[in-house]
């Protein structure tokens, strides 16, 4: 790796970071989220390494859009090939990506069933083989690793110190195993052994899991060492999560809800032309009204909307008083002609 190309040693410490999140942090979220409370780190949603060297490619390049605002803005890739590791990390290089982050963490039973996500942690001499391919293919872009510390138990030094071997810019540990999924607290008491093995080694280290406030993340930092912490199932509705100026309790309902159309009318913008559907925004509409006022009457009717400006319109019907909203003029976006020029190389 060019050290010259590693943001990562550029960063504030502690760096605080946003968790690729499947269908939550698209272009479009990552866009109004770079905007009201940007962290240190993008990350694009996690995108098969296989269906990029496909057929498929097509369905799966509006995961890999971005704008310039997001930067540095982070691909993260998932397969067990590493032929198709190495052509997808190359891939995300000509994209124009900051790094190539591997997702070696995913539960998903059918992710983990193919050896993919966290069930590379059952076999470490692949994994290896693939982080290496994935630097091959990067050319010099810093290379990530987003795990577990076990996959049906911890085996946090062991599993570490295999990923320490590849030399890795960072690693970033949920700490959970795949068995426990979400179940259970996240073990942030084991992280001070994965501090004691990656000091000196070169590779940064982020903990990630049950973090819910950049307070709360700096006091974890206090407490084990770690170099940032990566912030997950908090920025649901609150795309204000990184601003430390600003709380998304002490924002008005009207100051909200024009975020939440705003985001709407940036979805519809930037994947309209592609088939990413418009029910993805529900999940974000109901994280969004989420403690307002008459909230389940509102989420019912925001989830029944199919376009941004029926949601418009159920926001100004909301409202008791008058409501002002004008439609973003939304001047950048990912061009998708330019991608598939790119693919096609």
């Amino acid at each position: 790796m060019n050290p010259a190309k590693n943001f990562y040693t550029n960063l504030p410490k502690p760096a605080f970071v946003l968790a690729p999140l499947e269908q939550v942090t698209d272009a479009a979220f990552r866009y109004i989220i770079a905007k009201y409370g940007k962290p240190h780190v993008l990350y694009t949603e996690f995108t098969s390494a296989d269906g990029l060297c496909s057929l498929g490619l097509e369905r799966l390049i509006p995961d890999l859009r971005y704008t310039e605002s997001e930067r540095p803005i982070v691909a993260q890739i998932f397969g067990k090939r590493p032929e198709t590791m190495r052509h997808a990390a190359e891939i995300c290089r000509k994209l124009g990506f900051d790094g190539v982050d591997i997702n070696m963490g995913c539960p998903e039973k059918n992710v983990c069933k193919t050896g993919a996500g966290a069930g590379m942690i059952n076999d470490p001499s692949l994994a290896k083989e693939c982080i290496y391919a994935v630097k091959e293919g990067a050319g010099g872009l810093p290379v990530s690793v987003k795990t577990r510390i076990g996959f049906t138990e911890i085996t946090l030094e062991e599993w570490v110190n295999h990923l320490l071997e590849t030399k890795i810019a960072l690693t970033t540990l949920h700490l959970r195993t795949r068995k426990e999924m979400s179940k259970v607290p996240a073990h942030w008491d084991k992280i001070h052994r994965a501090v004691e093995l990656v000091k000196d080694s070169g590779t940064l280290l982020y903990g990630n899991g049950d973090v819910e406030s950049l307070e709360q993340g700096q006091s974890l930092v206090d407490e084990t060492g770690v170099d940032g912490v990566m912030f997950g199932r908090a920025i649901f509705g609150n795309p204000w999560l990184f601003n430390p100026r600003v709380a998304r309790e002490d924002l008005s309902v009207t100051e909200r809800l024009h975020v939440l159309l705003e985001h709407a009318y940036v979805f519809e913008h930037f994947f309209a032309d592609t088939r990413k559907h418009f029910l993805i925004m529900r999940s974000h509409f109901h994280a969004y009204v989420n403690g307002m006022p008459s909230a389940k009457e509102l989420r019912i009717k925001l989830t029944q909307c199919s376009s941004a400006d029926e949601a418009h319109a159920v926001v100004r019907d909301y409202m008791d008083k008058p409501f002002v909203f004008d439609p973003p003029a939304i001047h950048s976006k990912p061009n998708l002609e330019e991608l598939r020029e790119i693919f096609a190389v």
